[in-house]
């Protein structure tokens, strides 16, 4: 059975235009859903953010309108409470590569504040990607990608294709105006191959070992996709 990493950003809030601070965190359902499958399937699943930090969890993502209701809201924060991993998550600092066999990053974002400026991550995808393992990255976890950089400085995931929270969803989750940056223009100034799905529906992208998926939505499908990689 396969060891799969999942890197969470550690943050609590994203930073906005006006220097405001929106509560965030990383969201559920990009969490949970691939653990479930992951752990369905009887692989091992570690959990690491920058420093060690305990993740926070998006309280918006716990709402019964993102889960199909109040009783599905409350069996997510069940299934979060009851990872162990989450509790007491390895620094990023220290992972080895070698130790897993595929790497996960889910979104919310948090990523959007901490790990698209953090170098170790950069560093971890950057090798995840020459390994030729597994990579997975969902919704606004490809915001980690733009840390990612080669030698010389130029953009890791250039050329690739991928997807990730779009534009459009940005906007009608009401925030594209007051965000500081959008992910989809970054992802494709550093010169990546951006594919987009109709908005909230499930759309993953495969590209050589890089799997990415658009949305929440996309977070079991693409869970799916990683498991076929795995046998």
């Amino acid at each position: 059975m396969a060891t799969i990493l999942f890197v969470v950003t550690g943050a609590d809030h994203w930073t906005l235009k006006d220097g405001s601070k929106h509560p965030t965190g990383y969201w559920a359902e990009e969490l949970v859903a691939p653990y479930r499958l992951f752990t369905a399937a009887g692989h091992t699943v570690a959990v690491a953010t920058p420093g060690g930090t305990v993740p926070v969890v998006d309280q918006g993502s716990l709402a019964p309108e993102f889960n199909g209701g109040q009783e599905q809201a409350d069996a997510v924060r069940a299934e979060l409470d009851a990872i162990a991993e989450l509790r007491s998550p390895l620094r990023l600092a220290d992972v080895d590569l070698a130790d897993y066999d595929a790497v996960f990053y889910p979104g919310g974002h948090g990523p959007m504040e901490d790990l698209a400026v953090d170098g170790v991550s950069g560093g971890l995808l950057t090798a995840a990607l020459d390994s030729g393992k597994p990579l997975g990255v969902v919704c606004h976890g490809p915001a980690a990608l733009l840390a990612a950089r080669r030698a010389d400085g130029s953009p890791a995931f250039a050329g690739y294709r991928l997807t990730g929270f779009t534009n459009t969803e940005e906007t009608q989750a009401g925030l594209a105006d007051q965000a500081p940056w959008l992910l989809q223009d970054r992802l494709v100034g550093i010169g990546a191959d951006f594919r987009e799905g109709e908005p909230w529906a499930p759309h993953t992208e495969v590209d050589r070992n890089l799997y990415t998926g658009q949305n929440p939505a996309s977070s079991a499908p693409l869970a799916a996709e990683l498991l076929k990689a795995l046998g």
